[in-house]
């Protein structure tokens, strides 16, 4: 039990200092404040019933400062709740906005690449940049020219902008951190950025940034066509295309509330978490890897105290401690919330786990959907 607990301890504690080498050296901070950018940027807003929650997001977009050149494009993606009326109402006669109606994808699509390809078909000839923006998302004032600038100064073709991720819920606070927890502490950042190998890509839909050229040597949305995952996919398609990618923490100029309820959070990881591990063998590696580095150490405390053994509850405890503080390392990293929530975070991954049992379960009966469409 010692040695079990000695190795599990070891080897969290050197994936916490990973998390921080991370944290520390390699995650870029685009600056938050007066900024500006001599670039034409289209602002490309998918919608799909978000008539309750776009009004935060486009009111965003029109207060943006430092591009002289801004134009907002918006697609209307099928909704049914009015979400067309709302962008008019808020939108009035600002020149920057259009407003597109977006149609039914056709055989090999799915919903949401074909709504990003649709946007980028009507961003006009004149754009250099497009910055892709979910309706959850809601920028600060000079958000679109920081991002802009830090694409430039990392010499990158997509640039992935996380946005702080607002939670307020149980389900938001056991989840929603390991987003930003998972790759600073499993993906080399440096070698990320630097190495041509397409594998090593991480990506977030909420607020990417792509330069225009590169996005039209990669392919576009169309080489994402059926894809779940179309941020990754997109980003692993800039790479093959000899682009280069680069992650940033946009806390500071972007924030982001996901879901609403525990239904639309258990349902959002549900539909994409088997396009993330691939292969059910390698989810059912991964998942039992993180059960035991990070679930495994408290339990082997309590059991160790009961055996009677205080120098491997010790280790075991040290494990856990090292799990704590690679939560509390991300959070502080990317303007999350640390306490108390990190103290949970065997259990976040226990329901992680479970999520991914379920998303592939439904999978496999071909049950799953999102908004009304299917996921293939």
């Amino acid at each position: 039990m010692t040695v079990i607990a000695f190795v599990l301890a070891v080897a969290v504690t050197a994936l916490t200092a990973h998390t921080w080498v991370n944290a520390r050296y390699w995650l870029r901070r685009p600056v938050d404040g007066p900024v500006g950018v001599d670039e034409t940027v289209a602002v490309l807003l998918p919608l799909r019933d978000e008539a309750d929650r776009v009004t935060p997001c486009l009111r965003a977009l029109l207060a943006q400062q430092g591009v002289p050149d801004l134009r907002i494009v918006v697609l209307d993606d099928g909704s049914t709740d009015g979400t067309a009326e709302v962008v008019r109402a808020v939108a009035g006669d600002d020149p920057r906005v259009t407003l597109r109606t977006g149609v039914t994808p056709p055989p090999g699509w799915l919903g949401k690449p074909y709504a990003c390809h649709q946007l980028a078909g009507h961003a006009g000839p004149a754009a250099t940049v497009y910055a892709f923006v979910d309706a959850d998302v809601v920028l600060t004032p000079y958000a679109v020219a920081a991002a802009v600038t830090e694409l430039r100064a990392a010499r990158a073709t997509l640039l992935s902008a996380y946005p702080g991720i607002l939670v307020r819920t149980v389900g938001d606070r056991l989840l929603q951190p390991l987003l930003q927890w998972l790759w600073l502490t499993f993906l080399p950042l440096r070698a990320m950025e630097r190495s041509p190998r397409p594998s090593l890509a991480a990506a977030g839909g909420q607020f990417l940034l792509v330069d225009r050229a590169g996005y039209d040597r990669a392919g576009g949305h169309a080489a994402v066509a059926d894809r779940v995952l179309e941020d990754i996919e997109l980003a692993r398609a800039v790479k093959r295309a000899g682009g280069r990618i680069a992650l940033a923490d946009a806390s500071r100029l972007a924030a982001c509330r996901m879901y609403e309820t525990w239904p639309q959070l258990r349902d959002g990881y549900t539909k994409s978490l088997w396009a993330t591990f691939g292969h059910p063998v390698a989810a059912a590696a991964v998942v039992t890897a993180l059960l035991l580095l990070y679930t495994a150490p408290p339990l082997l405390a309590v059991a160790a105290l009961v055996a009677g053994s205080p120098p491997a509850a010790g280790l075991a405890l040290t494990g856990y401690a090292a799990g704590v503080a690679g939560r509390v390392v991300s959070a502080r990293a990317t303007g999350g919330r640390a306490w108390p929530d990190a103290l949970a975070h065997p259990g976040s991954v226990v329901v992680l786990g479970w999520l991914t049992l379920r998303s592939y379960h439904l999978r496999k009966r071909r049950r799953l959907s999102w908004r009304g469409r299917p996921v293939s």
